[in-house]
C-alpha cells in the first residue's frame, strides 16, 4: 500500500488535492479554510458531505493496514509523511462524486434490494449461515455504526456499482496497446561492456593555488560555517538522579524476598513473515500438507522472510499475528490474512516464561529501588540546584556537588549534537536548541523543563557567528574535489572518444586491448535491468535508448563508467501471459474509471476543511 500512496502523490488528483491543502495552509487562523464547511464536515464534494465520523472510519481502517505491514499504529506525523490523510480523503471523495452523479442520474435502491444485500453479508451471519439480527446490532456497535449510517452506505455502494456496471463493464485494453506493452516489457537485450577506471586516463594535474582559490570562490557558499554555541549542560531527570544512588546489598536482597513471588519473565517467540501472492499462497499451503519446514517452503518459492524480533506477545500490536504466533510450536507455521493477501508466520525460537532468579533480577531491583529514591528527592534537588543558579555558581560546582554528570558540546541550531544527553528525548532536542540559540552569553539562563519532571540547565561559554571558511581551512577538500572533477571529466571524454571509434567501425574488443581491458558480456535484461542485478536500471535504460546495435557509454548507478555496444535484441514471441493481459485489462479500466470520477469530483467541485482535518487527527491519534 505504501506504493500505492506514493503512486497516488506523484499523480494528478494528487497534486490537485496538494493544492487544495496549500490553499488550507495559506489560511490557517481562519475558523474554517471554507468558510460554509461545518466544523463535523472533514471536506464536501459537490452536495455530499464527508463527515469527521466517516473519515476517522476510513482513516482507522487505513492506519491499521499500515501497523499490520510496519508492526506498529504510524504516529500522525509519519501518517502525513507517507501521505495517508491525502489518500483516504481521495478514495472518500472518489465515492462521494459518483454519489452526486448517481444522485443526478436519478439512480436509487429500493428496501428489498437493501435487505437482500443485508441478509447476504457474511458479517451478519449466525453458525448455520443466516442473517443474525444479534449480531448485525453488535458488529454495527463494535464498528461505531449506526443503522441509518450502514444502510445509507450500502445504498450509495449499489447505486456506483449501477453506474460502473453500465459505463465500464465492457472497457478493455486494445490488442495492439497489449502488443506494444508486451514488447516494451519483454524485449531483453544483451551488451558487451568495458568499465573504465582512472587507470585509463592520464593523471589529472593537481590544482595550482590560483585554481584552488578561484574554485572557493567561486563556491564560498558551500564553504562556510554555521553559527555553533558552546555549551555546558546539567541533565536533572529520574534516571540521571538515579544514577548517583548506590543501593546496598541488604536492601536489595530484601526487596527481592519481597517481590520475587511477582517477577516472572514472560514468554517470548522468535517471529518471521513473509507476505504471499495467490500462487505463493497455494504453494505455501500445499508444502505444509506435505510437511515441508518454512526454510524449504522460502527457498522453493524464492522468498526472504521479515524477522519481527524476539518478542512477547504484549510487544507484538498485530492482534492477529499475536494470536497467530503464540498458538504456534516451535518451527511451526501457518497463514493469516494480510493487507494484500496472505501471511506465513513462522516461529522460529520460544523462550519459556519462568521466574528470574536474585542475580537475574538484580537489575531491575537496583533500578527500582534508584528510581523510587531519585523520585522522592528530585524536587528538592530541584529547588537546591535552582537556588545556587540564582547566586551565580557555575555548573561544574552543580553537579559535583549532587554527583551528577557535565556535558559539554558545540551545538548548532539543529540539535543533532544533543544527543550526548542520554536522558534527552530526540523529540526534545529542537526545545532544548531553541533554547541554546535563544540565550545570551554572560546571562544567567533558566532551566529548560522538559516531561517526566527533568529538566536541562546550562550555561552559554562561547558563541562561534557563521563565517567563510579559509582556504587552509578547506585546502584539503578542494583538492580532493577538483581532482575528482577533473578525473570524471577526462572519464567521460574518454567514454565519448571511444564510442565515437565504435560508430566508425572499431570492435570493442580491439578498443578494449589498448586499454588493457577485456569485453564482458552481460546477462540478457530488460528495461529494467537483469535478474541478477549485475545490469542495473541505469546501464539497462542507456542501452534500449537506441536501435538493436545501438552504442553508447553510461554512468552507472554505482558511479562506473560503462561503455557498451548491443550484441543481441531478443524481441518476445509469445503474447501476455493471462494473468498479466489480465492485470492490464484491470489497469486499462481503472485508469479510464479513476480519470472518469476525478473529472466528476472537479466538477462537483472538492472542498476541505483543513482546520477540522487537523484537529481531527490531532484529538484521535496525538501530534
Amino acid at each position: 500500500m505504501l506504493d500505492g500512496l506514493r503512486s497516488f502523490a506523484k499523480s494528478w488528483p494528487g497534486k490537485i488535492l496538494g493544492a487544495f491543502l496549500l490553499v488550507g495552509v495559506a489560511g490557517f487562523g481562519i475558523n474554517n479554510v471554507i468558510t460554509d464547511l461545518g466544523s463535523n464536515t472533514v471536506a464536501r464534494v459537490g452536495d455530499q458531505e464527508i463527515t469527521s465520523r466517516e473519515f476517522l472510519r476510513a482513516y482507522q481502517t487505513q492506519a491499521n493496514n499500515l501497523a499490520n505491514q510496519i508492526g506498529r499504529v504510524p504516529t500522525v506525523a509519519e501518517a502525513e509523511a507517507m501521505g495517508l490523510p491525502t489518500y483516504v480523503l481521495m478514495n472518500i471523495s472518489q465515492g462521494e462524486a459518483m454519489n452526486v452523479l448517481a444522485n443526478q442520474l436519478g439512480l436509487g435502491v429500493s428496501d428489498a434490494k437493501l435487505g437482500e444485500m443485508l441478509r447476504a453479508d457474511p458479517s451478519f451471519q449466525g453458525t448455520l449461515g443466516n442473517f443474525d439480527p444479534a449480531i448485525f446490532t453488535q458488529v454495527l456497535q463494535a464498528s461505531g455504526w449506526t443503522e441509518s449510517e450502514y444502510f445509507e452506505t450500502r445504498g450509495n455502494e449499489a447505486k456506483r456499482e449501477q453506474l460502473i456496471s453500465a459505463l465500464f463493464a465492457e472497457k478493455t485494453l486494445p490488442d495492439v496497446a497489449q502488443g506494444l506493452i508486451n514488447d516494451y516489457a519483454g524485449t531483453q537485450r544483451t551488451i558487451d561492456y568495458i568499465t573504465l577506471t582512472d587507470a585509463n586516463i592520464e593523471t589529472p594535474a593537481a590544482p595550482t593555488e590560483e585554481e584552488l582559490t578561484a574554485y572557493l570562490t567561486e563556491h564560498q557558499a558551500e564553504y562556510r560555517t554555521v553559527e555553533t554555541r558552546k555549551v555546558q549542560m546539567l541533565d536533572l531527570s529520574l534516571a540521571s538522579l538515579a544514577a548517583t544512588k548506590t543501593i546496598e546489598e541488604d536492601a536489595i536482597v530484601a526487596e527481592y524476598e519481597r517481590i520475587k513471588a511477582t517477577l516472572t519473565t514472560p514468554e517470548k517467540r522468535t517471529i518471521e513473515q513473509v507476505v504471499l501472492n495467490a500462487e505463493q499462497q497455494t504453494a505455501f499451503e500445499a508444502g505444509l500438507a506435505e510437511g515441508k519446514d518454512f526454510a524449504t517452503l522460502l527457498t522453493e518459492n524464492g522468498l526472504t522472510a521479515t524477522s519481527l524480533g524476539t518478542l512477547t506477545q504484549a510487544q507484538v500490536t498485530d492482534t492477529a499475528l499475536a494470536t497467530a504466533a503464540f498458538g504456534l510450536a516451535q518451527g511451526g507455521v501457518t497463514l493469516i490474512d494480510g493487507v494484500t493477501g496472505k501471511r506465513a508466520v513462522h516461529v522460529a525460537a520460544i523462550e519459556a516464561a519462568g521466574q528470574p532468579t536474585l542475580e537475574e533480577a538484580r537489575e531491575q531491583i537496583v533500578t527500582s529501588l534508584s528510581m523510587a529514591a531519585a523520585r522522592n528527592e528530585i524536587n528538592d534537588i530541584l529547588d537546591q540546584i535552582e537556588e545556587l543558579r540564582a547566586a551565580f555558581r557555575p555548573l561544574t560546582e552543580i553537579a559535583e556537588r549532587f554527583g551528577l554528570d557535565l556535558y559539554e558540546a558545540d551545538v548548532t541550531s539543529g540539535g543533532t549534537q544533543l544527543e550526548i544527553l542520554p536522558n534527552l528525548q530526540a523529540e526534545e532536542r529542537t526545545k532544548v536548541s531553541q533554547a541554546i540559540f535563544k540565550a545570551t552569553a554572560g546571562q544567567l539562563t533558566p532551566s529548560i523543563p522538559l516531561s517526566g519532571n527533568a529538566h536541562v540547565f546550562f550555561d552559554l561559554v562561547e558563541v562561534l557567528p557563521a563565517r567563510d571558511q579559509t582556504l587552509d581551512e578547506v585546502r584539503e577538500d578542494l583538492t580532493a574535489t577538483l581532482i575528482a572533477e577533473r578525473t570524471n571529466n577526462a572519464l567521460l571524454a574518454k567514454s565519448e572518444e571511444i564510442v565515437g571509434q565504435l560508430k566508425g567501425g572499431s570492435t570493442l574488443a580491439d578498443l578494449a586491448l589498448t586499454l588493457n581491458l577485456f569485453p564482458q558480456l552481460s546477462p540478457p535484461f530488460s528495461r529494467f535491468g537483469s535478474d541478477d542485478g549485475s545490469i542495473d536500471s541505469v546501464i539497462a535504460q542507456a542501452a534500449f535508448n537506441g536501435g538493436p546495435e545501438h552504442k553508447g557509454s553510461v554512468v552507472s548507478s554505482t558511479g562506473e563508467f560503462i561503455v557498451f555496444e548491443v550484441v543481441e535484441n531478443t524481441v518476445p514471441t509469445e503474447p501476455l501471459e493471462t494473468a498479466a493481459a489480465d492485470n492490464l485489462q484491470n489497469e486499462a479500466k481503472n485508469g479510464v474509471y479513476g480519470d472518469f470520477v476525478g473529472a466528476v469530483r472537479d466538477d462537483a467541485g472538492l472542498r476541505i476543511n483543513q482546520q477540522a482535518l487537523q484537529q481531527l487527527l490531532t484529538l484521535n491519534f496525538g501530534q
